[in-house]
């Protein structure tokens, strides 16, 4: 099950979020090296994990966290507008309507087998959402390996400009947009999974 779920919750307030901020700390921070903010120690939250942040988060049957993505409106503070804007050539793409995909974060107790599942359960949930919200495009920055695996997945993608290196590591942003055909192209990709996922804003239930 993916949860949808908006508004970031405090360090030490709610199991799910818990789970996922030590899961990003183990991800970025432990295995990846990156310097970003740890609280106590144990949780990966910076200051984009806002009231307006939506969170997709994948569950088990337990509601054990699987996996999770953030989701920023470019109308509010956000990464690549606000921390690497010269990653774009142009300017920077913010709009109602465009919103910024980051910290694709899946568990670090996961096979290799199930990372892939979750990963795809997640894309398909984000292209829900946009499809429910209205959203048009979602904006993106990742490094070569990420890079590639998105652009593998099928959705229309384009890059924002050339990469650049970043702490050691080539680094690009991407516009992907949400269209009629995304999920067909998904679909024909392998990546498109049906799934439940479920609002919990809204309480709405619907079937991907």
């Amino acid at each position: 099950m993916i949860q949808i779920i908006e508004g970031a919750r405090a360090p030490g307030s709610d199991p799910l979020f818990d789970a996922m901020f030590r899961d990003r700390k183990r991800v970025f921070v432990d295995l990846r090296g990156w310097n970003v903010p740890v609280v106590g120690g144990e949780f990966e939250v910076d200051q984009f994990d806002g009231p307006r942040t939506v969170y997709c988060i994948a569950t088990n049957e337990r509601g054990t966290h699987r996996g999770s993505i953030r989701l920023i409106p470019t109308s509010e503070p956000h990464i690549l507008g606000d921390v690497f804007p010269e990653l774009c050539d142009g300017e920077v793409p913010t709009g109602p309507d465009i919103w910024e995909l980051t910290r694709a974060c899946p568990s670090p107790d996961l096979s290799a087998t199930e990372r892939r599942q979750v990963r795809n359960a997640l894309i398909t949930a984000v292209v829900e959402y946009a499809r429910h919200s209205r959203i048009r495009s979602y904006t993106c920055i990742a490094d070569s390996g990420w890079l590639s695996q998105i652009l593998s997945m099928g959705w229309n993608c384009t890059p924002l400009g050339l990469p650049r290196k970043l702490d050691r590591t080539n680094t690009g942003a991407l516009r992907i947009d949400i269209t009629t055909d995304t999920r067909g192209l998904l679909a024909e990709a392998g990546t498109w999974v049906p799934s439940r996922f479920v609002l919990l804003d809204d309480a709405r239930l619907a079937h991907c």
